[in-house]
């Protein structure tokens, strides 16, 4: 079932069965599991963030604001290690305000100049070999959007919602901070190129 392969946690419950909690279940001990559940989603959001921070501290072109980048990512895993009282205090909203500026200026200094489309609505947009090369699709709903043989090298599809839609021949190749959830949402082929090291889902 293709919906099933779209939920990642990005690592988040296993670190916190294993690390907030010390290997503990809520099923063995039921009187943790109120908590648990609201430490997680905390944590799966941390862990997005070190997913995107570490990726940019990867780019090259990146590298006058790779400083910056690595505070970010220490103090992100600093909380991913703190208790669950500490963890469950942490303003996502604030740290995402913190984080997307600068996972911005390391997208700005590496992607060459394209089209600006952040979080425009392309629901069922007619891209069929559109040339996106570099484009800024930051938050673009995508949905059902004809992206078949669309030229996405180094797009930015942070936050892109590609739910439905058409990759069938793309070329994604270098494409910044797309995650395996955004593809699994996607339909492709064995012609779609994706940028290492995401691989096809089984149900392309």
């Amino acid at each position: 079932m293709p919906g099933c392969t779209v939920y990642e946690c990005f690592g988040a419950g296993q670190h916190v069965t294993q690390g907030t909690y010390g290997g503990r279940s809520w099923r063995e001990s039921p009187e943790l599991a109120r908590e648990m559940f609201a430490v997680f989603p905390v944590v799966r959001h941390l862990h997005e963030l070190l997913t995107y921070l570490t990726e940019a501290l990867a780019l090259p072109a990146a590298r006058p604001v790779h400083a910056e980048l690595q505070a970010a990512r220490d103090d992100v895993a600093l909380l991913t290690d703190a208790d669950p009282a500490t963890i469950l205090t942490v303003d996502v909203a604030a740290l995402r305000g913190r984080v997307g500026p600068l996972l911005g200026r390391a997208s700005s200094l590496t992607r060459t100049a394209g089209p600006r489309h952040r979080d425009a609505d392309l629901v069922g947009a007619r891209l069929r070999d559109a040339d996106l090369r570099g484009a800024d699709l930051r938050g673009a709903y995508l949905l059902g959007a004809d992206l078949r043989g669309a030229d996405l090298r180094q797009a930015d599809l942070l936050g892109a919602d590609l739910r439905g839609a058409r990759l069938d021949g793309a070329d994604l190749t270098g494409a910044l901070f797309l995650t395996p959830p955004q593809v699994a949402s996607a339909r492709g082929d064995r012609t779609t190129r994706l940028p290492t090291p995401l691989v096809a889902p089984a149900h392309w």
